[in-house]
């Protein structure tokens, strides 16, 4: 534990040095570290999905550095300082934990989830929504916010139910799309499509961003293999047809089974 509070220190210490010193360090904000931070994010986003835990530490650690540094030009605003925001998140864990530091029972993971947004709405918050950020990126957004309804009693009962809703909803957008309906109004037929989806995909327990990045990856790969195939066949891609393309492509696809 000294270890841990002795590194802890060293960072509070190195940032105080970078902000009295430091050109750049000095200059920034929290505004101008907000899309840094979004970045750094993404970067663990990315070393996560790679089980890459050399490249997870690393971005740990930068993303830790972001969290000092905010707490830092906030100390200097006279906002709140370190020690306030960290046992202002523990008090925020106990008072949620109510079945660990309380007398609460629970029986599984749904009802520690159910209480948690419980707890959030006694504590002011007007929406079990509201703690989805307005800035998330719309597929995970959506998966958040049907993740918080189901909390509350809102949702489906049964996968079955969630397809024959895909399924309504992919026909009203063919529907759409047939009478040539506005650009808007078939916008919102796709968004409700795209919804249940990702909707039917929760029932299957499956994570459709992660769904969606494996199937980005194959496509990446198979349409590599048709330019290096064109390239070592002196070809232009863009000059053959589709057909003369499938058969590289689904060469591309053998390879992945081998």
């Amino acid at each position: 534990m000294q270890d841990k509070l002795k590194a802890f220190e060293r960072i509070l210490n190195i940032m105080n040095e970078l902000r009295e010193k430091c050109p750049w360090d000095k200059k920034q904000t929290m505004d101008s570290l907000r899309i840094l931070t979004i970045e750094e994010v993404y970067e663990l986003n990315d070393a996560i999905a790679q089980n890459d835990l050399k490249n997870i530490k690393e971005e740990l650690g930068d993303l830790l550095l972001h969290i000092v540094f905010y707490t830092k030009i906030a100390e200097e605003q006279n906002a709140f300082n370190m020690a306030e925001m960290i046992n202002g998140l523990c008090e925020k864990l106990i008072a949620r934990h109510p079945h660990i530091y309380g007398d609460v029972k629970v029986e599984n993971e749904e009802q520690v989830k159910q209480n948690w947004e419980k707890l959030k709405l006694k504590e002011g918050k007007k929406s079990v929504l509201a703690g989805v950020p307005k800035s998330l990126p719309a597929l995970p957004k959506a998966q958040r916010i049907q993740d918080k309804a189901k909390q509350v009693g809102f949702d489906w009962e049964k996968p079955e139910q969630v397809w024959e809703k895909v399924q309504e909803e992919i026909q009203e957008l063919q529907i759409s799309v047939t009478q040539n309906t506005s650009k808007n109004d078939i916008e919102s037929e796709l968004g409700d499509v795209l919804f249940s989806i990702v909707n039917y995909a929760r029932f299957l327990n499956i994570d459709p961003e992660a769904a969606l990045e494996k199937t980005n990856k194959k496509f990446i790969h198979r349409f590599q293999y048709l330019e290096t195939k064109a390239q070592e066949n002196n070809k232009q891609l863009s000059n053959m047809t589709l057909a003369e393309m499938d058969i590289w492509w689904n060469e591309a696809k053998k390879e992945e089974i081998l």
